[in-house]
């Protein structure tokens, strides 16, 4: 397993055109997942097994919360986690601490919502500036009171769980899947039926993962949206978890072989959750070379393999309501649409303001700063492609590991190399990045070497 560098270790890296990237590109396991399964090992009785996790710094502070809120969490081999649960939280000894991970915080929050215990939730310098009360203020619904920094909440966050909880009925006013799962992970100890509705239908791997732990769960389809029934106390049993390939980590080889020419990579067991492939789906309309083979099921999940050859693409319009099977991938959407024929036009994207950074900004500077025309409007991005891409520039990151790898795959096709101001953030989803990009025949060097 890897070894990130200290937090406090700035890594400036630039990358440089390259010729075809060729190979197999082996990425790591989902880790919205990971998390979950972590998460719902310790809630449960008995010996959860996990294969495939992600060993990013993000898991790995999961796991050691869960740890410490009672959970014998062990690893035994490269992906291969034990998490035995005793069907309970206990009182954590010190403050949990999670890093960059506001997956794992907000869901966490949830998990100890409608448990007797008083938890504080602290995190890296992004995590600490990112707010919480999107997810604090629905959780108060069940009796749970907090802590918290500001108007905004911000860590470090204390919650105390509401002893004796009882069902809700809440609608969730954010296209965030975070704010619903941490509302159903609270559901599973609070007496009685709770209702969680959402208009945005955001990713479903927690719903898909609690029944499978044994939660009587099921989901009601509206002419608005759904509503998610959950009942409780719901006492979850242990079950052995196989995680699919992130997608999201998979964007960034995709990317890189649609715009440097001659590529052609093949990305192995790849998640194929219907909510999670908003950019695929986006990318065959711009025209790109994506053959999906090898369709299967894994663990309730549809995986498959993507064979991804460089293609002209040309500009589109991403509707809004996509955003949610897509959130994450709008970086690197943006850095592809900068080398596609026309604008892409991208809506609805006002929940990239909150993520690690202010990824809507990030994007737009980035992109100015290598040659690219980009308009940034409150809530979406339209980006100008052009056949060449000057580059040449230095990408402000703002510790957001998603930013750093889509600007550097900027710098495979762009004229002159771009930099970017650190990369020890990447470790916080996707440690074996760059050893991986190499491999396909990418070209990395430290500025000034």
């Amino acid at each position: 397993m890897s070894h990130p560098a200290a937090p406090d270790a700035v890594q400036p890296l630039s990358a440089r055109k390259s010729g075809p990237l060729k190979g197999i590109a082996a990425v790591p396991g989902d880790k919205s997942i990971s998390q979950r399964a972590l998460i719902l090992g310790g809630m449960a009785l008995g010996e959860t097994r996990i294969s495939g996790l992600l060993e990013s710094e993000d898991v790995l502070n999961t796991a050691n919360a869960v740890r410490a809120l009672g959970a014998k969490v062990i690893r035994d081999d490269d992906g291969l986690w034990r998490v035995t649960g005793t069907g309970g939280w206990r009182q954590p000894d010190g403050d949990l601490d999670f890093g960059n991970s506001g997956t794992g915080s907000r869901l966490m929050m949830g998990a100890v919502a409608t448990s007797p215990i008083r938890a504080t939730f602290t995190g890296d310098a992004s995590l600490r500036s990112r707010p919480m009360a999107r997810v604090l203020d629905p959780l108060t619904l069940f009796g749970t009171r907090y802590e918290a920094q500001g108007p905004k909440a911000l860590m470090p966050v204390t919650v105390i769980g509401a002893a004796n909880a009882h069902a809700i009925t809440c609608e969730v006013t954010v296209a965030s899947a975070q704010v619903k799962s941490a509302l159903l992970l609270a559901a599973l100890r609070a007496e009685g039926t709770s209702r969680i509705s959402q208009q945005a239908l955001t990713r479903d791997h927690t719903e898909k993962m609690l029944a499978a732990f044994g939660a009587e769960i099921h989901v009601e389809a509206s002419a608005k949206g759904e509503t998610i029934c959950l009942t409780g106390p719901a006492h979850l049993k242990a079950y052995s978890v196989e995680v699919p390939r992130d997608p999201s980590s998979a964007s960034f080889p995709l990317a890189a072989a649609l715009i440097v020419p001659g590529s052609e990579i093949l990305l192995p067991a790849i998640l194929l959750n219907p909510r999670r492939i908003g950019l695929i789906e986006t990318l065959l309309e711009m025209g790109a070379d994506i053959r999906i083979q090898n369709r299967r099921s894994s663990g309730g999940e549809e995986i498959g393999d993507l064979l991804v050859r460089h293609a002209p693409l040309k500009g589109v319009i991403v509707p809004a309501d996509r955003a949610p099977s897509m959130i994450d991938e709008y970086p690197i959407l943006a850095v592809i649409a900068a080398f596609a024929e026309g604008e892409t036009v991208m809506q609805g994207l006002e929940e990239l303001r909150v993520k690690e950074s202010d990824r809507l900004s990030a994007i737009a500077r980035g992109l100015q700063a290598n040659g690219v025309a980009v308009r940034e409007a409150a809530d979406g991005l339209t980006v100008t492609g052009a056949r060449a891409i000057p580059g040449g520039g230095t990408v402000v990151t703002h510790m957001d590991h998603r930013i750093a790898m889509s600007f550097l795959t900027l710098g495979m096709a762009s004229r002159e190399p771009v930099t970017v101001d650190d990369i020890a953030m990447i470790a916080t989803s996707f440690p074996s990045y760059l050893d991986l990009m190499r491999s396909l025949g990418a070209d990395f060097i430290r500025p000034g070497a």
